[in-house]
């Protein structure tokens, strides 16, 4: 990202004066607040348009997907902050988006990436098959790994990549990207020689970019279901904390590997 040459702060987002506050061109008050659900009113401060039912409804499916899956790092980072600064929320909650990262969470925006490059070489008239192939060929040979596909407990597909792809269906919205990460699905085995089935990683950017929704903002989906997700979390935590004890078991399994001092005894 490049340091941008305005010398004057802008911004089409937000204004307001002592009456009147306008998001977007439209009046908070009397125009959005009661007549937009949360989703169309993110949708709206991302890209200044009030998004179709179409889009709508893949952006909800999306966010529901990815709210909550356990005990994940980024929770139990959250938790842990909590029990020790319970005074901090927001600490908490911030704790756990730090995490948020090309493992968690970010896969699907390097995901929305990879299917955009096979995208690309389609618009060049590459067959679909051809397209898929190339892309992952080039990957393997780049030695980066395929962000949204394989998933360790969910050995075949994730059982949300159905559950999204039906959603976008049912709401009308174009397939290309769902066509297109099937087609990446069905070459890996061929090029990698290991069958790497679709995780929502991949199935998440599939049906957004297929629904209108912008690819450099993908990766603010999964921070914005997961602040949802640890807020209930710490909920929780407030009346059944359990952050100490996530905390004692790391402990419990905790093994030192380094020298020690002559004469030390671990146990005493």
């Amino acid at each position: 990202m490049k340091i941008g040459k305005e010398t004057i702060p802008r911004s089409a987002i937000c204004t307001s004066n002592e009456n009147t506050i306008v998001v977007r061109g439209l009046d908070l008050c009397q125009e959005v607040i009661g007549k937009f659900s949360f989703s169309e009113y993110f949708f709206l401060l991302l890209t200044g348009q009030k998004p179709n039912p179409c889009t709508l409804a893949v952006l909800d499916a999306t966010l529901v997907a990815i709210t909550e899956h356990g005990l994940v790092p980024s929770v139990q980072a959250a938790r842990m902050t909590y029990a020790a600064s319970p005074e901090a929320m927001q600490g908490a909650v911030a704790a756990g988006l730090l995490g948020c990262g090309s493992v968690i969470l970010g896969a699907s925006a390097d995901a929305g990436v990879l299917l955009d490059e096979v995208k690309q070489l389609i618009e060049q008239r590459r067959p679909l098959a051809k397209a898929a192939h190339e892309v992952v060929s080039r990957y393997r040979a780049d030695k980066r790994a395929l962000p949204g596909y394989g998933h360790p407990l969910h050995k075949a597909r994730d059982p949300r990549v159905e559950a999204l792809f039906t959603c976008a269906r049912h709401a009308g919205s174009s397939l290309l990207y769902v066509e297109i990460a099937e087609a990446i699905e069905r070459v890996i085995p061929d090029i990698l020689d290991k069958d790497l089935r679709l995780n929502v990683s991949a199935a998440i950017p599939a049906v957004l970019l297929g629904a209108g929704f912008p690819l450099e903002a993908l990766r603010g989906v999964p921070i914005l279901a997961r602040s949802a997700g640890l807020v209930a979390h710490l909920h929780e935590e407030q009346g059944a904390s359990i952050g100490f004890a996530l905390s004692y078991q790391a402990t419990r399994e905790f093994e030192y590997t380094g020298s020690v001092p002559a004469g030390f005894d671990a146990h005493r």
